[in-house]
């Protein structure tokens, strides 16, 4: 205890005010850019102050009547950010930290991980846990005529029952078909000698956004009446078997099948590769035990590994069937909606973006939640069988 009260002693004031000084430092400057960010005309008025402070009037006047070189100042603007997001942090943090190391060890153990844990917090309660709130008291008080129950009852309607009945078919056949489709390349390329180049090719997909996947399909599933040439590589392999084109895109059901197809064709690379490293962590004892004992390859796989790796299955499966239930990018870009192919989030996007109903937005975002929770439910409690978070 002499030794420790010495080192403190001997430490220069200087260094021990650098700490608090900095933290609080780096709150100013998080302060003032956030105070900047939320304005929006705060681009233009911060590249006006700047030509303001070097002379330039002229140019700070055409800016400030929207006139002046907005992409500039959108340029500073993104600068400002970065130094407050990243510098303004960063102070706040070693500051923070500093200040926590002049206590004793015993405070140290018990304030320091609060000082990492406390601005996610915030951050989740504030990005996630209020807009969420938020959005539940909404479907219950706004465009309700009076009746809190009001867009809640509008979802009984055909065409809202429609509309989930289209969810669950993505939820089932969407969520299985990447699954097993997961599961399968990952049996059979784990016997393969290139097992590295097959699945960069099932991977490959993985890389590309909903967005760009969508655009490239919209190519692949074009379709000409039957007397042009097909375009579209889909079509153009079946008219190739003798088949009349088929409009993939507009039949209905077929065309929701198609568009779950490209989230499968999206999706598989990663259950193959989760799946692929549980696969390689099942015990070569026990697989050799099965194989003395008489079990054929199919067998091996279906009753030993594929129960060895049930809780990595289950964890995959959840996983997408949550992508699964808040698909929006697809549907928005290959059809709007239209064609019997609606979802609840892209409806949800067209109430509130499109059609100005709030409160049916909120309605229908609620109900999206509620469908993801068990899924979530599932896949904490598992997640707590194999140990994780236990």
């Amino acid at each position: 205890m002499a030794s420790q009260s010495r080192d403190q002693a001997a430490v220069s004031p200087a260094r021990r005010f650098a700490p608090p000084l900095a933290a609080i430092v780096g709150l100013v400057v998080v302060a003032l850019g956030v105070v900047i960010l939320v304005d929006r005309n705060a681009s233009s008025n911060l590249l006006a102050s700047i030509y303001d402070a070097i002379g330039n009037t002229q140019a700070a006047e055409d800016l400030r009547r929207g006139v002046g070189d907005q992409l500039l100042g959108k340029l500073v603007l993104a600068g400002l950010a970065l130094v407050v997001g990243v510098g303004g942090i960063w102070m706040v943090y070693i500051g923070v930290s500093a200040v926590v190391g002049l206590l004793s060890p015993r405070w140290q153990a018990r304030i320091l991980p609060w000082v990492f844990v406390i601005p996610a917090m915030v951050l989740l309660t504030v990005y996630l846990v209020y807009p969420t709130i938020g959005t539940i008291i909404t479907s219950f008080t706004v465009q309700t005529n009076g009746d809190p129950l009001a867009n809640y009852k509008q979802l009984t309607s055909p065409l809202f029952v429609a509309i989930i009945r289209n969810n669950i078919i993505w939820l089932i056949v969407g969520t299985g078909g990447t699954v097993l489709l997961g599961l399968l390349f990952a049996g059979l390329f784990d016997r393969v000698r290139r097992e590295s180049l097959a699945k960069t090719f099932i991977f490959l997909p993985l890389a590309i956004s909903f967005v760009g996947a969508s655009v490239i399909w919209r190519f692949m599933y074009e379709w000409k009446p039957a007397n042009q040439p097909q375009i579209g590589t889909v079509n153009a392999f079946w008219t190739a078997l003798g088949q009349d084109p088929v409009r993939w895109v507009q039949e209905q059901p077929i065309n929701t099948f198609a568009l779950i197809f490209i989230f499968i064709w999206l999706q598989t690379g990663f259950a193959m590769v989760v799946l692929s490293a549980a696969i390689k962590g099942v015990s070569a004892e026990v697989t050799e035990a099965a194989r003395l004992d008489g079990a054929s390859e199919r067998q091996l796989f279906t009753r030993v590994v594929v129960p060895i790796i049930r809780g990595s299955i289950i964890t995959v499966a959840t996983t997408i069937a949550i992508v699964d239930l808040k698909v929006f990018d697809i549907i928005y870009v290959m059809t709007g909606g239209r064609n019997g192919t609606d979802v609840i989030a892209n409806r949800m996007f067209q109430e509130f973006y499109e059609f100005f109903n709030d409160g049916r937005a909120a309605a229908l975002g609620t109900l999206l939640f509620i469908a993801v929770l068990p899924v979530m439910f599932v896949n904490v409690r598992n997640m707590r069988r194999q140990g994780v978070g236990a």
